[in-house]
């Protein structure tokens, strides 16, 4: 029996099922019972029957899938896999500006652990920040850990005021406003599809701006044929499954997740063998943090 079936055949038998993020290898998307981004995925992990998640993705999407389902096994394909954003704001800076701006409303990207969101009042991802905070009865906001995100839901929302962190996710900050400028110049035809993490110069330069499902969706539905893609490079194979006739051209070498790249067939399948590494959290930090999800979820069906 062939690796695959080998995975296939674990699935029925622990009753687990598989979710991956679009940055990871296209292989492990290939055998994933879901693709998408961590909204989506967040949702799913909510109505799933299995009783073991399997995540092919990084460290704060499995501990969101175990604060959402706490009767649920999350196991991680890779105990490694982290995301360094998810660790650039911690709690006293949190304390801070709380103190300073007790009207203030924390504003915590998913991107972030467990203990971050137990500090925050509200979580968003880059699909419905805009959403969300819009939303929000609260006219002062805190945005963490993002700094780009936070700018650009901030640009869309100038009725709020917005105090930023410092954070950001290496890969968008990347792309670079020159390589795009000459990515374009080789490629006049294309229309450049951006996530919202990347910087305001990059930005500025885009056709289209929107989370990774949803440059999925523009690309998909759109007449054009030809795209430059300012997100980590993993999306290209979600892109080239639901459009073989159009072309799809990164902005430069940069565009690569390595703690995503960690996860790969050899990893799934021992996870699923072992069924470990477990995601475990201590359950009145589970139940802090779940309070800004759902939150999050609830808002978002407004």
């Amino acid at each position: 029996m062939d690796q695959i079936e080998t995975i296939k055949q674990l699935k029925k038998e622990k009753n687990a099922v598989i979710l991956a993020h679009y940055y990871v290898d296209g292989e492990v998307q290939a055998i994933a019972d879901y693709v998408g981004d961590s909204y989506y995925l967040s949702k799913l992990a909510t109505t799933l029957p299995e009783d073991v998640i399997i995540f092919c993705g990084v460290q704060f999407m499995g501990e969101s899938a175990k604060i959402l389902n706490p009767e649920k096994t999350v196991i991680m394909a890779d105990e490694y896999a982290d995301c360094p954003m998810a660790h650039m704001v911690d709690t006293d800076t949190i304390a801070a500006v709380r103190k300073e701006h007790p009207d203030v409303c924390v504003v915590c990207y998913v991107n972030s652990t467990a203990q971050i969101k137990s500090c925050s009042d509200v979580c968003v991802t880059s699909s419905n920040a805009i959403r969300i905070v819009r939303a929000l009865p609260e006219k002062k906001i805190f945005f963490i850990p993002d700094n780009n995100l936070g700018r650009y839901v901030a640009s869309q929302i100038p009725e709020k005021e917005f105090i930023f962190h410092d954070g950001y996710c290496h890969v968008h900050k990347s792309i670079h406003k020159d390589e795009l400028i000459q990515a374009k110049e080789a490629h006049p035809e294309a229309l450049v599809l951006t996530h919202p993490e990347c910087t305001s110069d990059v930005l500025e330069l885009s056709d289209f701006i929107g989370s990774t499902s949803e440059i999925i969706d523009y690309a998909t539905a759109s007449e054009n044929k030809t795209f430059i893609i300012c997100t980590e490079m993993g999306i290209f194979y979600e892109l080239g499954q639901k459009n073989p006739d159009k072309k799809f051209y990164s902005v430069g070498h940069r565009q690569f997740c390595p703690n995503m790249k960690r996860i790969n067939l050899d990893k799934v399948l021992k996870a699923l063998k072992q069924l470990s590494p477990e995601v475990r959290l201590d359950k009145e930090l589970a139940e802090k943090s779940n309070l800004p999800l759902r939150r999050m979820l609830e808002l978002a069906k407004s």
